[in-house]
Order: structure tokens, then sequence, then C-alpha cells
């Protein structure tokens, strides 16, 4: 059986692929082949380290090897979509290799998200096959994917990672012991391997109308992200076996692998350099700590949360962290209270960060920056650029504007066609939808957004989906879902809500949106109830005066 394959419209012109060739920023490096070369040269040593234990490169490089044979057994050929909805398991890691080795698109999609977000996301990129945990905290993602197959027939095999099978699923054993007794030699695998320039990621994120986009990725663009990212954040270094600037790097991923912050920092960076990487399914900032004292762990990244969580261990500048050398902040500002008490206490360099999916991390702080220096949101990685643009669409240097962005990092387009991305760009600047400053430095600091989306500990919350739910509640009129400030989380969902009759209690509102199959993470964690909502003339709510009521 041979599965249906995506055609994705990219706007990858010939003139911007000759120019990132020109300058080094792109080339023909594929990242599963970086794999069997570690495994050559580190075999008995741990690549992953998650809940269930280490896995060496020679049994990596060998289940990579299967799940790939297994896969094409499947019926996944180039261009075949394969979704991945797994917690932070070393499974992904190899899912991720095993795809791409045999020209599939990887489709990462978080544990957290249900129903509604997982059948947006599948009507979008048509997954062939889906690998998933059978249970996760609680909550069957085996089972769910079966319930759905009926709305997503284009849904032909499902896979499932756990101590026990979902009805109607295979088994990620299932899935080895395939590829281990598949007729497809290695050979014929590697014919399938798709170019540097073709797609091989699709990944959602939440757009300015709460809809989420399709962002689709080469190699090359990811390669690049993960090069700059090394060259700028580890620079100076010593890797365990004493080696500075690498290989073998220690990292550490508690944020999900399916966004762009794990997939590339947790998946990427460290399986390209030969590296470590310890994997957390659940942050738990002591485990960390443990984690660091046990792995040595060199290299961190997370949302800013994240290091609040970490100052909060009793004691922890007590403890054996001298490993720790960076801690990549990034989702929000890092407040200046924080940095400070991290430098005191903390041995690693915190470093604020921005991205997006459409290009990673995009900017980021330099280990010898000072203190004022790092509680900006960084300057751009080298082979990119940022601009702050005013009104009248000229660059400005010390005034709040929209900001831009161009350069390797940059995404291939949307899933949903030319017209969504070519949309969102100004000539060769990609318009963020974020608004900042641009200081005489060359750094930014992130100031707002223009999007309509809360920020709650790092991960976007859709606005409009949770105004359209309640907006069926029977109580609701009226509902606008604002951004309230959070000391841990940044900020947390607010519904301001208009009643149709007897005011609903927030309870009740979660409820209803839990019994509509929305992400817990997305519920509000407040409620106003008003009289009237402040309206433009076109119709509008004016949400900066009910954010208004949190200053």
């Amino acid at each position: 059986m041979q599965l249906a394959k995506q055609f994705f419209e990219t706007t990858l012109n010939q003139q911007r692929i000759l120019e990132m060739v020109e300058t080094g920023d792109w080339s023909e490096r594929c990242f599963d082949s970086m794999i069997d070369h570690w495994a050559k040269e580190r075999g008995d040593l741990i690549a992953v380290t998650d809940r269930y234990g280490e896995t060496s490169w020679s049994d990596l490089a060998t289940q990579v090897d299967e799940a790939s044979r297994g896969l094409l057994e499947l019926g996944v050929r180039p261009g075949v979509v394969v979704q991945v909805q797994l917690p932070n398991w070393h499974q992904f890691l190899v899912a991720v290799a095993a795809v791409e080795r045999i020209g599939g698109v990887i489709n990462p999609v978080a544990p957290i998200f249900r129903t509604n977000e997982v059948l947006v996301m599948s009507e979008l990129a048509r997954p062939a096959v889906v690998i998933t945990a059978t249970e996760f905290r609680g909550f069957e993602l085996g089972l769910m994917h079966t319930e759905l197959r009926e709305r997503c027939p284009w849904v032909k095999e499902i896979v499932t990672v756990g101590e026990r099978p979902t009805v109607d699923a295979l088994t990620w054993q299932d899935l080895l012991e395939q590829g281990r007794f598949s007729s497809y030699d290695r050979a014929a695998v590697n014919l399938l391997r798709a170019g540097s320039h073709d797609v091989c990621e699709v990944m959602f994120t939440s757009g300015t109308t709460g809809q989420p986009k399709g962002v689709m990725h080469t190699q090359n663009t990811l390669n690049a992200a993960v090069d700059c990212f090394v060259e700028t954040v580890c620079e100076g270094v010593t890797s365990p076996i004493g080696e500075v600037d690498g290989p073998g790097y220690t990292f550490h991923m508690a944020s999900t692998l399916a966004h762009q912050t794990g997939y590339l920092f947790g998946i990427r960076a460290p399986l390209t350099l030969g590296g470590h990487v310890v994997l957390q399914d659940v942050w738990d900032p002591a485990e960390f700590v443990d984690l660091i004292e046990s792995h040595q762990i060199q290299i961190s990244m997370g949302a800013t949360p994240f290091l609040a969580d970490v100052l909060g261990v009793p004691q922890v500048e007590e403890r054996n962290l001298a490993s720790w050398k960076r801690f990549v902040c990034a989702g929000a500002a890092v407040p200046e209270p924080v940095l400070e008490d991290a430098d005191a206490r903390l041995p690693c360099v915190v470093l604020p960060g921005w991205g997006m999916t459409e290009c990673g991390l995009l900017t980021v702080g330099r280990p010898s920056d000072s203190l004022t220096m790092r509680l900006t949101d960084g300057r751009p990685l080298p082979g990119n650029d940022v601009r702050v643009i005013d009104e009248q669409r000229q660059p400005v240097v010390g005034t709040e504007g929209d900001l831009q962005c161009q350069g390797s990092l940059l995404f291939a387009g949307y899933v949903q066609g030319r017209g969504l991305t070519e949309a969102s760009w100004d000539g060769p600047w990609f318009e963020t939808g974020d608004r900042a400053v641009m200081n005489d430095d060359g750094s930014i600091r992130i100031t707002g957004r223009s999007k309509d989306i809360i920020i709650r500990g790092g991960e976007n919350i859709p606005v409009k989906e949770i105004e359209d739910l309640l907006l069926r509640h029977p109580q609701v009129m009226g509902a606008a879902i604002v951004g309230k400030p959070d000391e841990r989380l940044g900020e947390i969902g607010c519904a301001f809500v208009l009643p149709s009759g007897n005011p609903p209690t927030l309870d009740s509102l979660i409820e209803f949106l839990e019994a509509q199959g929305m992400t817990r993470q997305f519920w509000p964690e407040d409620i106003v109830i008003v009289e009237e909502f402040p309206m433009t003339p076109s119709g509008k709510v004016q949400k900066y005066k009910l954010r208004q009521q949190f200053l």
C-alpha cells in the first residue's frame, strides 16, 4: 500500500536558494545522516535520556533504521505526512529521523492538544499516519485518535507508544518489528531521502485570527537555526569530552518537542552535534536540579517561568550545578529581579531570546552581554536581521513599531497556500505581528503583540477559538478573552463576559469548555462580568480598555 502524498506549495525560489548556498548558510546536509555518523563515532555513549531510561547512539541508530523501514511497509513515501503527538520520550526523536530518512513530512503536535485542535491541524496537514502515546497524564491519546478516524479518513494507520495497546492501532513494537523484517534494504531507503530544499516539517502555530497556521520548514531552514544557535549560545562551552565548542554537549529539554523550541533544541541540535539530551516529559524544577547533578547538563532552554521555578527550589545555590553553563529564556521577557537573582545564585548565564514557529529562535543575548543588555530580547543570530518600522513603513530606532525579520532561518511558506504566505511578507521582510523597539546596540525589546494571542507560560492561547466556543454557552451573550498579568506565567486568560441572563461562573465556563474538547491550558483562569463592551465605531471590542483594569 502506498499512502497519499501532499503537494506543498512553497515560496522558495532559485534566487533565495542560490543566495543562501553561496553564503554557506544552506547546504545538502540531512539530519538523519548525522545519527549514523555519531553512531559510528560514539556508539556506546548515551544519546538520549528520558523518563524510561537511556538510549545509546548505536541503539538510536538501530531504532531509526527499523522505524524508517517499518514506515515504508505502512506505505509512507516522499511527501507523505506523519503526525507525531508524543510526550518528550526518545521515540519522538526516532520518529523524526525515520520519517525524514524516507522523504516523509513530520507534523509534530503537542500532547496537550485535544479533539478540537487536533482535528483542525489534521484537516490542514492531512497525515496518513499518526504516531501517538497510548496514554499520557491520565488522558488516552490513542483512543482520541482512533475515535477521530471517522472524521479524518485520510489517516490510514495509527501507531501507539505505551505499555498497553490501543484497539484498532499498531504498537510501536509492531512498527519496529515490521522494519526489522522488511524487504526494503538500506540502499532502497536512501534513495527516498528528500532534498535539503524540500519540505520536511509542518508545525502549527496560532495566527492573528487565532486559527492555526501550518508552517513549512526544510532541512536547510531548520539546520540554519541549529547552526546559528550553536555558534552564538554554545560559544566557549567545553564539552564533557574536553573539547571547547563541542562535540558532545549535554542538553536538557522540558518544553514539548512538538514546539519549535523543543523540536530544534531538544532534538535537532543535540543529535546534530553528537551530544546527549536529557528529556523531561513533565516539568518539575526539583527534578531538573537533580538531573543537572546526575547528568552534568550544560545547556537548557525554556519559558521564563522555568527560571523562576528553579530559583524556588530550596537551597538551589548549594547544589552541585557547576556544569550548567547556559539557560535561554524565550516566550516572555525576564523580569530584572529574576535575572539578578539568577546571576547571583546560579552558575549558568541566562540569555533572553525571541522567536516564532516561522523562524525558530532569531534573536538572543550573548554570553558576554551585561545585565542591562540581557534585559532586552537579544540581537539577531548570524545570517539574519530584524528591523522595526513605523506607520510610514520606515525603519526606526528607539521608537515602538512593527517588528520584521529576514534571513536563513525563515520558513518556506504556510500549508494554507501562497495567499496567506504572501500576505505576511513586505518584500524580503517577514511581518512577525509583534511590536518592538530597536535599541542603538542592535538589540530589540518586544513591547506587545499586534496579533490577538495571549502567551501563558510560553504557550500561545488561541483567543478567538475560545471566544467563539464561549458564545455557544447558554448564559453568554458576548465574550472577550484578555491577557491578565501573572507573576509566574507572564499572563493568564481572563474572560470578560456579557451575560444573556444570570451571569455564568468561572467553573461553569470551564465545565463547558472541557465538554467541548478545549485544551486545559487554554481555559480562562479569571472572569469579569460586564454590562457592555467598549466598542470601536466599526463594532470591534476595544480590548486595550479591558486590559487597563489590570494596570
